[in-house]
């Protein structure tokens, strides 16, 4: 399964906000520290917006931080909010109903366990989880390298 460009910078507008927790995130600052349009991280930020793992704070000093714990959002919750679909084979499609294995073909079968494999190992893992374990995450993504003591256990 290949999982799309929205969804990995998804992923790591949620590192950046779970490593920046002492003051607001700015979109352009994440934009810049990844290399992408702000434009395409707005367009990112609206379904993590709903799905309750960022919020927006309106405002000349507003910006952007993560609405609940680092360490209760998952990746398959994330990749869940992001991925339109989980099809891996035509059959899997909603409505594509035209081969007559389709209720006991080994194939479906197989991909749909394999996709259980994938989407459980996705939850097994947590943004805190990717943060902590990336060294000097905040210096690699331009944030000053005063580490605020609620993050010290985090970043190492």
């Amino acid at each position: 399964m290949r999982l799309t460009r929205q969804t990995n910078y998804a992923i790591r507008l949620l590192m950046y906000c779970a490593v920046n927790t002492d003051r607001l995130s700015r979109v352009g600052d994440v934009a810049a520290a990844y290399n992408v349009s702000e434009l395409f991280l707005f367009k990112i930020l609206q379904p993590l917006v709903e799905a309750g793992f960022v919020q927006t704070v309106r405002g000349r000093n507003g910006g952007i931080r993560l609405a609940r714990p680092a360490s209760t959002i998952t990746l398959r919750q994330v990749v869940e909010t992001t991925e339109e679909s989980f099809a891996m084979a035509e059959c899997f499609e909603t409505g594509a109903v035209d081969c007559p294995l389709i209720d006991s073909c080994a194939l479906n079968a197989a991909l749909r366990s394999a996709l259980d494999a994938f989407l459980s190992t996705l939850g097994s893992h947590t943004i805190e989880g990717l943060v902590s374990s990336s060294g000097p995450i905040r210096n690699r993504l331009g944030l000053d390298e005063t580490v605020p003591p609620a993050l010290a256990t985090m970043t190492g």
